[in-house]
């Protein structure tokens, strides 16, 4: 996904960490919009010791461990997780990895599917908020123009 989305692309180059921050800021995104398990794997395939799992924002977030690819860990997952009554998706633009992940009953998206995807979803929650923001009264208790004007008058201490 950080090599393919428009928004991570450049980051990748100047801070991986913050690249990599950012994609699970979006898809935190996703989760609260979508309601599904999201797990994140982050490929750590020469960097000796860096095997971790934790959450962030919702997110499960796993590196793999040395001489693991990221597609070796997704593959494993899949086929840990295809007994399980769920429907697993699996955001890959990797052909092979696609192919072995259908073998194992899931489904693919492609890493511009998901940016098109989140992208929809952010502009509804843009729109949410421009509306709620519209439509939200001054105070909790929806008052009419004259008595919202006399506690106003009220409280600045005229008559």
């Amino acid at each position: 996904m950080i090599g393919a989305w428009k928004e991570l692309r450049p980051l990748k180059d100047t801070d991986l960490e913050e690249a990599r921050n950012r994609l699970l800021e979006l898809m935190a995104e996703y989760k609260a919009a979508m309601g599904w398990r999201v797990i994140v794997v982050f490929d750590a395939y020469h960097v000796s010791g860096a095997e971790k799992s934790y959450v962030q924002n919702a997110v499960e977030v796993i590196f793999t461990r040395k001489n693991e690819t990221a597609d070796e860990r997704i593959e494993k997952l899949s086929n840990e997780l295809k007994g399980r009554k769920v429907q697993i998706y699996v955001a890959t633009s990797d052909m092979t990895e696609q192919n072995v992940i259908f073998g194992n009953g899931a489904l693919r998206k492609s890493a511009r599917e998901l940016e098109i995807e989140l992208e929809i979803i952010q502009s509804k929650i843009s729109k949410r908020v421009e509306t709620s923001q519209k439509e939200r009264p001054k105070s909790r208790i929806p008052l009419s123009k004259e008595v919202e004007l006399a506690f106003e008058k009220w409280r600045r201490g005229l008559k």
